[in-house]
């Protein structure tokens, strides 16, 4: 079932959205050339406990890992997807993206996002990737208004990701947010013809997030059980906001 919510409700989500903003505009000054990605950990930590809020991903528990997350923070770094785990001895060295996630849960409510950071300059096939990817997202954005359909925003990322030459990864997908961190629908960066195909409506929020690989779309996960990173070695990227149905049209939660 997915849970339309209240105008009080999506101001409640719009809290927990600005603090996510706040803090990811936060670790994007601290993710530079010699920093690691537990520095990123750290603040990110902070921010939340003087804040109020409750950690989003800290505690959550998937079978296949067998055990639960012990971070507040995804941070995924080059070839790494999502799930990347913190590590006071992972450098971030020029060239570099990395990619973070995070989410809170602020007065019962959660809010979610991802950027991907270039770590000083970038190749310039790099630098394309966070672009379009970047793009994906905005674009299906747009798409989030009463009376579209689902499959509007799957095949919006996946026809402008692979139009320009890169691949939508498809085993981890966006979803519904709202007292949980995980609601109904899964929201694909591509059109799953098995999934249902629900037309939008006022008060329903999606979390989109386009997982792109500059290569081919296949995925393994390392023995942490947590980290998933493209097969093939080559670079992903991944952006996500928090988007609330309105009748006025798209209302980003998770940036100002």
């Amino acid at each position: 079932m997915i849970v339309r919510k209240t105008a009080a409700e999506l101001e409640k989500m719009r809290r927990s959205g600005l603090l996510v903003w706040q803090i990811l505009q936060k670790l994007k000054e601290i993710a530079v050339e010699g920093a690691t990605t537990m520095d990123l950990e750290v603040a990110a930590a902070k921010m939340m406990a003087d804040a109020g809020a409750i950690p989003a991903f800290k505690g959550y528990y998937v079978p296949a890992a067998g055990e639960a997350f012990k971070f507040v923070l995804c941070t995924s770094v080059n070839s790494e997807i999502v799930h990347g785990m913190p590590n006071a001895k992972r450098v971030l060295k020029k060239g570099d993206i990395v990619s973070i996630d995070t989410g809170v849960k602020l007065d019962g409510y959660y809010g979610d996002s991802a950027i991907t950071v270039p770590i000083g300059e970038v190749s310039d096939e790099t630098q394309r990737l966070l672009q379009v990817t970047q793009e994906s997202l905005e674009m299906a954005i747009d798409r989030v208004r009463p009376g579209n359909r689902l499959f509007d925003i799957c095949e919006t990322v996946e026809q402008h990701v692979k139009a320009n030459g890169f691949s939508v990864v498809r085993e981890y997908v966006g979803h519904g947010i709202g007292t949980q961190l995980h609601e109904e629908p899964q929201v694909p960066n591509y059109v799953d013809r098995k999934n249902e195909n629900p037309r939008l409506k006022e008060g329903m929020v999606l979390a989109v997030e386009p997982m792109v690989n500059a290569g081919r779309p296949e995925v393994v996960v390392l023995k942490d059980k947590w980290t998933a990173v493209a097969k093939d070695g080559s670079n992903s990227a991944h952006f996500e906001h928090c988007i609330a149905v309105t009748g006025n049209g798209p209302w980003v939660l998770t940036r100002p």
